[in-house]
């Protein structure tokens, strides 16, 4: 396994952006290739079968370049997908639930810990149950928040739509006295001030995928993977299976790059990844 091969990101669609925003910032010198799967966003009112079918076809298509590890940056996919990918490929296979579960455990105070996600995602319990694995004492509510995915993807998250629509979604938890909310879904921290509006100053909000790099940086360490300083041959690749204009226009905007170029990428099982 090469030092220098990138590593991959996956996600249902543009949300994944906000884990590369943090890998770019604490990991200079590593290659990023991104694959949002913006045509069947979003993953989280899907079958989990075919939600593991997708996952593994996103995975495939990175795979054909070259990556060195495999970052999962949708809490859906890693929910139902992590532990079956793991078994079957080679290199080091990373998800969002893990990370984020451990800081919530670590910043609460009170043991009341509030988890929002897709549906797919509050379903599985994942959340719920990796937290009160490590912490049995601690109180989890997990709220699904369906509208927030569809906001993101049409570039609305700084709109009048979308400050109603977080606050009607979150008022159940507004009663239960929490003091850490986890993102668990990577869409949701472009959504992030509107959230702390709402959940008050007080209350800690927890970015999954951004305590997902810390994990990525200590295991391309402990693989001895990690690239080498000063590298000048960097040039992210960025890939969506649906348009890609939209995607790019969030990309320079949340990433904050002006020359974001992304490609589409045709990932159906019956074809070989292509541009």
């Amino acid at each position: 396994m090469s030092n220098l091969g990138a590593i991959g990101f996956i996600d249902s669609g543009v949300g994944g952006l906000t884990v590369v925003k943090e890998a770019l910032r604490q990991l200079p010198n590593e290659k990023v290739i991104y694959l949002g799967d913006t045509a069947r966003c979003p993953y989280g009112p899907r079958p989990v079968e075919q939600v593991i079918q997708y996952t593994r076809e996103m995975t495939q298509f990175l795979l054909e370049r070259n990556i060195k590890m495999l970052v999962i940056a949708c809490n859906t996919a890693t929910a139902v997908a992590l532990d079956i990918l793991r078994k079957e490929i080679d290199i080091p296979v990373i998800g969002v639930i893990l990370p984020g579960s451990s800081e919530a455990i670590k910043r609460t105070v009170n043991n009341k810990i509030a988890v929002i996600g897709t549906e797919g995602t509050v379903a599985s319990h994942a959340y719920g149950n990796t937290i009160t694995g490590k912490s049995p004492d601690t109180e989890v509510i997990e709220l699904a928040c369906p509208k927030f995915v569809p906001i993101v993807e049409s570039k609305k998250y700084a709109s009048p739509l979308a400050k109603m629509v977080v606050a009607e979604t979150l008022k159940p938890l507004k009663e239960k006295k929490v003091d850490c909310l986890v993102l668990g879904c990577t869409h949701y921290p472009l959504l992030r001030p509107l959230i702390q509006n709402v959940m008050g100053s007080d209350v800690s909000l927890i970015d999954s995928g951004a305590e997902t790099v810390d994990h990525i940086s200590m295991l391309l360490d402990y693989f001895e993977i990690a690239a080498p300083a000063k590298r000048n041959d960097l040039s992210h690749e960025f890939y969506a299976t649906g348009s890609v204009v939209m995607f790019e226009e969030i990309a320079s905007d949340w990433l904050g790059l002006s020359n974001v170029e992304v490609k589409k990428a045709k990932i159906e099982k019956d074809k070989k990844g292509e541009l």
